[in-house]
């Protein structure tokens, strides 16, 4: 049976909300998405024009068009969700963990045990968490026995098994980490007192138990029982120590999830902090790969959806950086001054902040994916139609007009190729003229390159503004590759970045990698440049001090720069040294000359 087109099955799509579904010839499943109104979202795809390559090879392989119409917005979110990780489709990002995550538990059972575990049992125990630090699980339960003596034994502590005196207690009874239940040394209502405080403090609230410290160290200092007060006290400098720790804002702000996204060409990260009573009880960084065209609406979207799940969060409020719609039930607040602000930037600083450890990571353990993520940025950047791979950057450098030279560094994948650099005596410029000497390089550049069949750059920089620039696309003109090779012009004082027939300059964020790399490309001409100018005066300025010497010629200056390097060298050598080079009588012909300059 012959399959409908495409066009058709399109049309065929109710304006309702829902989840589709492409498929290729072979009826596998290429990609997964959610619509507000499903025509108009699928037929979008076959009437846009896609900039990513990605997506036009999608558009290209589906064949087959399925779709589930559900009743709202919500809904469609989670199906989709639900139907990725499922079916992990090629072309839709996944969100995927394979961590266990740790919780803490709170044992159903007399006298409650309260210890971490990667499982969950249904058996009405109650769990806190998930965490992603197994540290933050282990510095809750320190700061949970430090203040409450609990049991860690596993026994059946049923009221049959305490009179029967089934137990005797145990080292931690003596060491005074337990009350001593087993022997009914505590009273189970005594105990769950401790379990309701702890259960605050796991969910993040810590007035209930300072309190109920501060009343019985009160209690305690009533009756003289110092010592007792004094113990109770140091519980209390602890939980105020580690409140003050983890409360990062008002402590009005309870129960909310906060949520960041930053995102480059190739990925996103999108940080969750989950907010009780003013303190950080949750904070996960998500990095997604992207696929195709997705933007950060569309990724953070999909990470709440995901991250809420995964973490089981039942906020009913949330803040994010920008207005999202995640659902009826959910309320979304864009915090724009105060505590909430505040909190939003903590999320979107911990989101940078992991970003630089992944990059930091990548650029040793795959230099590859670092490459052609800077590569990317900087054609979107820079506004290229392809990525800047071979970049060559030019500089002159005179000192007013003699000796005038310039320089051209060229860095291949973003970083120098030093073996390629180039130096250029000008030749056909008096004085000192920049434009015409910018306009004699990069013809002589180009002309050889083209004459020996060389590949070209990607990107030509010029180390100028507006008049450097217009003098190299002169060159460019005569050489018929107008239009064919990217050029740019930076001015130092502004680091304004010129383009062809563009009169306004394109200003780059000053942390941008992109302006780093045009920068150090910028400041590499520069030393090169300079480098070799101020070697052609030395030798310059040797070579007539040299020739001025009667009996000395051509070959003896040459032999003699090669033997010492340098001007001073020669001055400085003795009599042996120089006789070794050109003889004892050059050699005193030498001496005699630089003691009479002396």
């Amino acid at each position: 049976m012959t399959k409908p087109s495409v066009a058709l099955q399109t049309s065929n799509l109710p304006n309702k909300p829902g989840v589709y579904q492409y498929y290729d010839k072979e009826d596998k499943l290429l990609y997964v998405g959610k619509a507000k109104n499903l025509k108009k979202r699928v037929s979008s795809y076959f009437t846009k024009k896609h900039d990513n390559g990605k997506t036009r090879l999608l558009v290209k392989k589906i064949v087959t068009i399925k779709h589930i119409v559900v009743d709202t917005e919500t809904d469609a979110l989670l199906l989709e969700n639900n139907l990725i990780k499922k079916y992990q489709p090629r072309y839709n990002i996944m969100l995927k963990d394979d961590k266990t995550y740790p919780w803490i538990c709170i044992k159903k059972e007399r006298f409650p045990r309260v210890f971490s575990t990667r499982r969950i049992f249904k058996d009405g125990s109650e769990y806190f968490g998930p965490y992603t630090s197994m540290r933050t699980v282990h510095t809750l339960l320190d700061l949970i026995n430090g203040l409450y003596p609990l049991r860690n034994c596993n026994f059946n502590l049923s009221e049959k098994k305490i009179s029967e005196s089934s137990y005797k207690v145990c080292l931690e009874y003596h060491l005074g980490n337990c009350l001593g239940a087993c022997e009914g040394k505590q009273t189970e209502e005594d105990y769950n007192e401790s379990i309701v405080a702890i259960r605050n403090i796991l969910k993040g609230n810590f007035k209930e138990s300072l309190s109920a410290f501060k009343m019985q160290m009160k209690s305690f200092a009533e009756n003289q029982h110092y010592e007792d007060a004094q113990k109770i006290k140091e519980k209390i400098d602890v939980l105020i120590n580690y409140q003050s720790k983890s409360t990062i804002v008002n402590p009005k702000i309870n129960n909310v999830d906060v949520f960041s996204v930053i995102s480059d060409e190739g990925y996103a990260y999108v940080n969750y902090l989950q907010i009780s009573f003013g303190s950080i009880i949750r904070s996960h960084t998500l990095e997604i790969k992207k696929k195709l065209e997705e933007t950060d609406e569309e990724l953070l979207q999909l990470a709440i959806i995901e991250l809420r799940q995964r973490f089981q969060s039942q906020c009913k409020e949330i803040y994010v950086p920008f207005p999202i719609n995640v659902g009826e039930d959910l309320k979304v607040h864009v915090p724009k001054v105060g505590d909430k602000k505040h909190i939003l930037d903590l999320s979107i600083r911990n989101a940078k902040y992991y970003r630089m450890e992944r990059f930091k990571q990548v650029r040793i353990t795959d230099p590859n994916r670092h490459e052609n993520r800077i590569m990317s940025q900087m054609k979107k950047d820079l506004r290229l139609h392809e990525e800047p791979r071979y970049i060559e950057c030019f500089d002159n450098s005179n000192i007013q007009g003699t000796n005038a030279v310039a320089a051209c560094v060229v860095f291949k994948n973003g970083k120098p190729s030093k073996k390629e650099y180039r130096k250029f005596n000008i030749k056909t410029v008096e004085g000192p003229d920049d434009f015409a000497s910018m306009e004699e390089v990069v013809y002589r550049r180009y002309k050889r390159l083209l004459e020996e069949k060389q590949p070209l750059p990607q990107l030509i920089i010029i180390d100028g503004g507006k008049g450097q620039l217009s003098s190299s696309l002169k060159s460019l003109d005569k050489l018929n590759l107008r239009g064919k090779i990217a050029i740019i012009g930076i001015a130092k004082r502004l680091e304004e970045l010129f383009y062809p027939d563009d009169p306004i300059p394109l200003y780059l964020d000053k942390k941008s990698e992109t302006l780093k790399i045009i920068q150090q490309l910028r400041n590499e001409a520069h030393r090169f440049g300079i480098e070799f100018h101020r070697n052609k005066r030395s030798k310059e300025a040797l070579n007539t001090t040299l020739e001025a010497i009667s009996g000395i010629g051509e070959k003896t200056i040459v032999d003699l720069l090669k033997h010492f390097k340098s001007t001073k060298r020669i001055t400085d050598a003795s009599f042996d040294e120089l006789t070794k080079v050109v003889g004892p009588s050059k050699a005193k012909k030498l001496i005699t000359h630089f003691q009479e300059v002396q």
